[in-house]
């Protein structure tokens, strides 16, 4: 089982990751969306650790010999989720950027015209 130490910590630095996302949201230096995202894996995170108990029976049942494999298998599996999700993003408000470009170009073409 994990430490009750090492679970208190945990869920401290889950915390206060969640107040980082949430103070970055209020002063408008990250967008809903991707706050979001760290949202989801910070409760993802959070009900891992609620339930140490379950994480144990899922190692077994999936073939893990230690817990921690499973455990960093979980957390790699988060960070590829954020890493696709963002960049699931990123690439919308490239086609957005390119589309922009296109259409500044355009009205410049037409101001130039007359």
């Amino acid at each position: 089982m994990i430490s009750a130490n090492l679970l208190i910590w945990a869920i401290l630095f889950i915390l206060f990751l969640f107040c980082v996302i949430v103070y970055l949201l209020r002063n408008k230096r990250i967008s809903m969306k991707y706050a979001l995202v760290w949202i989801l894996a910070i409760a993802i995170i959070l009900f891992v650790l609620m339930l140490p108990s379950l994480m144990y029976r899922l190692a077994s049942l999936f073939g893990f010999e230690l817990l921690s494999n499973m455990i960093l298998c979980v957390f790699i599996g988060i960070l590829l989720f954020i890493t696709l999700a963002l960049t699931v993003m990123v690439s919308g408000q490239k086609k957005k950027i390119t589309l922009l470009i296109q259409e500044v170009s355009i009205l410049k073409k037409e101001v130039e015209d007359k």
